[in-house]
């Protein structure tokens, strides 16, 4: 399998972290959808990532489906999302926090680092980071035991994980410390993790800076 997609984007790094935790075996191909365009267009028609290219050369797009697959494929026991019932109502929930807050911030991040300043629109910004605080208080109030789900990481700890190392890497005025205490427990499990440490964006792996040509 070949996943798609740099480790900057928390959609391609929760499907990173779900592979390693579910023991998958995976190459990476890290052309960015900025810099590699055309290219990524002709692995996923949207030039979004992740895509999961698997061995017989099918290609799975958007994480949610992806996860899905891996899931399908480890089977029940081991599986990453509680199968049914109010468990995984919650772990939804938490996932669909987690996934709103990434995109609240991805548009901040967007609008501060790529558009010229005399367009950056302050009250969308402020509309955005009201969102985010609001999901970000939301998902602080739930217990941990130390896991959302107990014993072991699943996915909703996965996603609100590598949301948080996103906030840490573009949006770190909106995580102040102490603000968020029980997120900022899990953000110390995460870390403490192999896989989570495996996946660190790298130097290279950015977006670009304003002046680019990109909006």
């Amino acid at each position: 399998m070949i996943l798609v997609g740099q480790y900057d984007s928390p959609y391609v790094r929760r499907v990173a972290i779900s592979l390693k935790l579910a023991g998958l075996q995976f190459s990476r191909d890290t052309r960015s959808v900025f810099a590699d365009a055309e290219e990524m267009r002709r692995i996923n028609p949207l030039g979004r990532i992740p895509s999961l290219v698997l061995d017989d050369g099918e290609v799975l797009i958007d994480s949610g489906a992806i996860l899905d697959y891996i899931d399908e494929l480890i089977g029940p026991e081991r599986s990453l999302l509680p199968a049914h019932g109010a468990s995984r109502r919650k772990a939804l929930r938490i996932i669909a926090l987690a996934t709103g807050a990434i995109d609240k911030a991805g548009a901040v991040a967007y609008e501060r680092m790529l558009r010229p300043p005399e367009t950056i629109y302050m009250p969308w910004i402020g509309r955005c980071l009201t969102q985010l605080a609001s999901a970000l208080a939301a998902l602080d109030a739930l217990p941990l035991t130390p896991w959302y789900f107990g014993a072991r990481p699943m996915q909703p700890d996965i996603t609100v994980g590598v949301m948080l190392g996103y906030l840490e890497l573009r949006v770190a005025d909106a995580f102040p410390a102490g603000r968020y205490p029980a997120l900022e427990t899990l953000t110390a499990a995460c870390q403490a993790l192999p896989e989570f440490a495996a996946t660190a964006p790298a130097a290279d792996e950015t977006m670009p800076s304003r002046g680019t040509g990109v909006a």
